[in-house]
């Protein structure tokens, strides 16, 4: 695969089948898809879903796709709203090397197509690997460290690759069309950490989504595009986002080597940068059988990032801010020993003991000991016993990752309500057996809400 990054992504993503890609990425696959619809179905919960649903009923009048727990929307009000759901409650997952949520983009303008052209489960599967595996190589030939000093956000700029070519893939394009659906998607590519702490940070993930669907679709017409957008000397993504990048990272032992399977999942809603110390904190509960009555002051060490990021709402405001709050996800978990969406309802969050446990007794700061998501969480007892516990690998990393019972589990949590029991067991059946799917439509059918919910 050596040679231009571009092109050998194009070929990549084109010629991908499902017998050269490895049992274990197969079902990491699908374990990324299971844990997709359980954000998407947990995000109408979301705060602005109805804002960007209004938005994508806006975009066209027709209903030939399915919202995972909704209705039916146009292609493209479809692929919008989906990816939205997938981010809207932080929960979905994150390639923490270029901090990027991945599968907002990539999952839903391929369930939508797969849906519109009746193809089969295994279809989507190659798909899915495609655009996942594109989306994080794209990314890591970035020098991220440079990306971010210049305020990009992943999900806007590489997600629409990967939308592309999951798209591409089901489309059955040629290497050329695909190369040509990559440089129609780097045209879109935008979003910066301007938007941060705004619920703007989500739109970048769906609009995503729809950039790399429209960039596939249009290369399906024949629409002329260069074919090194990557590289390209004026205005190519690595030399105009970043400084020239890493191009051959991004394409070091491709079809070798999975950088999906770097991809992190959440267990639990709450930014991913703190899941770090949201295990750390669930430790300390656990090793410790720790009441919160019991506590004087918790201090919690963070990266100079996590606490830049999420040491700064320590008198929250909302949901949002709530999930985004070291200082709340650390009350929540000392006092219900949980940290689902239940405890971002605002007669939750708003709970006056929280509030103020959050904002008087929990002490965020920056440790230089710890890097990244790692995170220490330290409790003083009104004993005068102190406890300690560091994590260094958050519970859904890929050095620690959910099982698929515990992706099962979440799904259940939040779909259950939504869908009922039985089609969430079905679903749960269908994505394990994902190559046996006849039609991806059977699997929308049961996503979408029940006609009298």
């Amino acid at each position: 695969m050596a040679g231009d990054p571009t092109a050998a992504l194009a070929r990549f993503a084109a010629t991908l089948d499902y017998e050269r890609i490895p049992a274990r990425t197969r079902e990491y696959t699908k374990d990324l898809l299971l844990d997709t619809l359980a954000c998407a179905v947990a995000g109408h919960q979301g705060e602005e879903t109805h804002q960007v649903a209004a938005l994508a009923s806006a975009l066209a009048r027709s209903d030939e796709s399915s919202v995972i727990g909704g209705g039916h929307l146009s292609l493209s009000g479809a692929t919008l709203l989906n990816a939205y759901l997938v981010t809207a409650v932080t929960m979905c997952d994150v390639h923490r090397s270029t901090l990027t949520h991945i599968t907002p983009e990539v999952m839903p303008p391929a369930l939508a197509i797969a849906e519109r052209d009746r193809l089969s489960g295994r279809d989507l599967l190659v798909a899915l690997v495609a655009g996942c595996e594109v989306t994080t190589r794209v990314g890591i030939g970035l020098d991220f460290p440079e990306f971010r000093r210049r305020g990009w956000h992943g999900p806007g700029v590489i997600g629409p690759f990967g939308a592309a070519a999951a798209v591409g893939r089901l489309a059955r394009f040629d290497a050329d069309t695909m190369a040509r659906a990559f440089a129609l998607a780097g045209s879109q590519a935008a979003g910066t950490f301007a938007a941060w702490g705004t619920p703007t940070v989500k739109f970048h993930q769906c609009r995503g989504a729809l950039s790399g669907l429209m960039a596939a679709i249009l290369a399906q017409q024949g629409f002329v595009a260069t074919r090194e957008f990557l590289t390209a000397r004026d205005g190519g993504l690595y030399n105009t986002y970043t400084n020239g990048g890493k191009p051959d990272a991004a394409i070091e032992g491709l079809g070798e080597r999975w950088e999906l399977e770097q991809i992190a999942l959440r267990l639990w809603p709450s930014a991913s940068t703190i899941q770090g110390l949201i295990t750390a904190a669930f430790d300390l509960v656990e090793q410790h059988d720790l009441k919160p009555q019991q506590i004087r002051r918790v201090r919690v060490g963070l990266s100079k990032t996590g606490n830049d990021m999420h040491g700064i709402f320590p008198r929250y405001q909302g949901k949002f801010e709530a999930l985004l709050s070291t200082h709340y996800a650390v009350a929540a978990i000392l006092h219900d020993r949980a940290l689902t969406l239940a405890q971002f309802e605002p007669e939750r969050y708003n709970d006056p003991k929280l509030k103020s446990f959050a904002a008087e007794n929990v002490e965020v700061r920056e440790d230089a000991s710890v890097t990244g998501v790692q995170a220490i969480v330290e409790a003083e007892t009104t004993g005068g016993r102190t406890v300690k516990v560091r994590c260094d690998t958050p519970r859904g990393s890929p050095d620690n990752p959910l099982t698929r019972a515990q992706i099962e589990a979440k799904f259940r949590t939040y779909a259950k309500p939504k869908l009922g029991d039985q089609r969430a067991e079905e679903i749960i059946r269908i994505v394990s057996q994902l190559e046996a799917l006849s039609s991806v439509g059977q699997l929308m059918d049961l996503l979408r809400a029940p006609r009298n919910a």
